[in-house]
């Protein structure tokens, strides 16, 4: 009986991080997203976070819309292009007075077979008291993701010239 009261409070994430405006430092090259499986760790570091389920296709559809949004690139798709940018996230959450949750993204700029160059980016986001309902869990993970995101975003475009002359392309 206890068991069919858990799965009826499962908390499905939906998120739609977005990001504040258009970058002004473009990279004129399409690049591919590779969003890899998603890692979640719990409150005091145990596997997997109690009814909380953050299906792959959101999250990569959330990624892929940031991306789209931010114009960083001249085109963005899960298809293949010039460039592709590997990601791996991972979703951790600590409890204490307050639920933290913390988005770490580990990227990887490549072309063709080459790996250009590896980034990191980790950003937190606190929760309420309480996980009642959904809203607990989604609005924290989607800030997260998008401060993650927007840090991702302004590495890759701090080494805008780094795509630029690595592969012949000459920067607008």
């Amino acid at each position: 009986m206890l068991l069919s009261s858990l799965t009826g409070c499962q908390h499905t994430i939906h998120v739609n991080p977005l990001p504040l405006e258009p970058t002004a430092i473009k990279i004129p090259r399409d690049a591919q997203v590779i969003v890899g499986p998603l890692s979640i760790e719990g409150a005091d570091h145990m596997p997997g976070i109690a009814l909380l389920q953050w299906p792959h296709r959101d999250l990569s559809q959330a990624v892929l819309g940031y991306l789209q949004g931010r114009e960083t690139f001249s085109s963005v798709a899960a298809t293949p292009a010039d460039l592709a940018l590997a990601i791996a996230t991972k979703l951790a959450m600590k409890s204490r007075e307050r639920y933290r949750y913390s988005i770490r993204l580990q990227a990887e700029m490549r072309e063709t077979t080459r790996a250009i160059k590896t980034y990191v980016a980790e950003k937190e986001a606190e929760g309420s008291t309480v996980r009642w309902v959904t809203a607990s869990d989604r609005d924290p993970i989607e800030k997260a993701l998008q401060l993650a995101l927007d840090d991702l975003l302004t590495q890759i475009e701090t080494d805008r010239a780094l795509y630029l002359t690595e592969t012949g392309h000459k920067g607008k």
